[in-house]
């Protein structure tokens, strides 16, 4: 079988860096063949995170930021051609996810900065980016767009089932036997975890939650916090940075807590907020597929495993994919979509009006 060659990069609510993936995808199932990932330093992170909130000449901001962007996605495209010897005439395209910085679909638009332009110059490959806007443009969500991908790699006939994703933001979606996808963002994911880490460990996360699993859960804490009407929000629905932020946090705070106890806090919330709607909306999933870096967490893996139960809770790598490799995965994937004329939305998940082919191309 001829290989399809493409490239997948990813840089998500974590905002810790870009994942790059080089993949076959002449087959059903994506064949990795190398992967980098390529760390953000301590300015453009505080940056990409300053750029979620309105300031100071943010546009100047935003696009010298985005600039910056399509460097370190360079750079990572570079190492897997380098470590796969792999020349780039030999690559389909490139599918760039890009770096959310806005997400207000119920206002009409979402943006992901990158400089999909200057990636192509500095790599000489098709680029395919920009996928959320077509599907906000027709009345979706633009998110979560990896379903799609989870259909087509992790469905399976015989059995209904879910894939969650643990990015800063998590997502559900729930693969039936029979019927539609379902897909939506649950809530947070490692992003108020993280936050808190980085201010009271100094560290850019809880290694393995055990910070988390240490401390005590402060139930009034925790109630005040699953009253955040996004919760009790029916799919199709999504969020990010603009809500389940620091001054969210602060905001739920009443001063004077343990540091540790709201890491606790803060774990069980994200268990929770997973587990329920995957309660209420994927109905008889006999297993969740685990990705992104909370997968990770040992603690929260624990957490999550009790509150699903009897649900087997199973890392994605069981199943042919990385769990920290699924999304750029996906955005490979998509721009192949995009390339052959295919659909890369499911209106299902996102609300869309219908189908709609997603990416912009930039040439080689």
């Amino acid at each position: 079988m001829t290989p399809e060659l493409y490239i997948g990069l990813m840089s998500g609510t974590s905002l810790d860096g870009v994942d790059a993936v080089l993949v076959d995808l002449a087959s059903a199932r994506p064949r990795l063949i190398a992967n980098a990932g390529v760390a953000f330093d301590a300015p453009l992170r505080r940056e990409l995170l300053a750029l979620n909130a309105p300031g100071e000449n943010e546009i100047e901001r935003a696009a010298l930021a985005g600039n910056a962007l399509a460097a370190k996605f360079a750079a990572a495209v570079a190492a897997v051609l380098a470590t796969s010897k792999t020349p780039s005439a030999a690559i389909r395209a490139i599918g760039c996810h890009g770096q959310t910085v806005r997400h207000r679909p119920e206002r009409g638009y979402t943006i992901q900065i990158g400089n999909a332009a200057l990636l192509a110059e500095l790599t000489g490959i098709r680029i395919v980016a920009d996928f959320r806007t077509r599907d906000v443009a027709a009345g979706g969500q633009g998110a979560p767009l990896a379903p799609a991908f989870h259909a087509a790699v992790f469905a399976d006939p015989a059995e209904d089932r879910a894939v969650l994703n643990l990015g800063g933001i998590a997502n559900l979606t729930f693969l039936p036997r029979a019927g539609k996808v379902i897909g939506f963002d649950s809530g947070p994911g490692n992003c108020l975890l993280d936050l808190w880490a980085a201010q009271h460990l100094g560290k850019a996360h809880d290694a393995g939650g055990n910070w988390a699993a240490a401390g005590r859960v402060i139930a009034q804490l925790l109630e005040r916090m699953l009253q955040e009407p996004y919760f009790a929000l029916p799919p199709p629905k999504s969020t990010g940075r603009d809500l389940f932020n620091e001054a969210w946090l602060r905001n739920t705070l009443e001063g004077g807590e343990v540091p540790q106890a709201v890491q606790a806090t803060l774990l069980e919330l994200t268990a929770r907020s997973v587990a329920a709607p995957a309660s209420a909306h994927c109905p008889g999933a006999r297993r969740l597929i685990v990705c992104g870096g909370g997968a990770k967490n040992d603690a929260l893996m624990q957490r999550l495993a009790e509150l699903v139960a009897p649900a087997v809770l199973e890392p994605s790598g069981r199943h042919g994919v990385d769990p920290q490799l699924v999304e750029a995965t996906a955005f490979a994937w998509l721009a192949k979509q995009a390339l052959i004329g295919q659909p890369g939305n499911l209106p299902s998940v996102t609300g869309a009006r219908g189908p709609r082919l997603l990416g912009a191309v930039y040439p080689r």
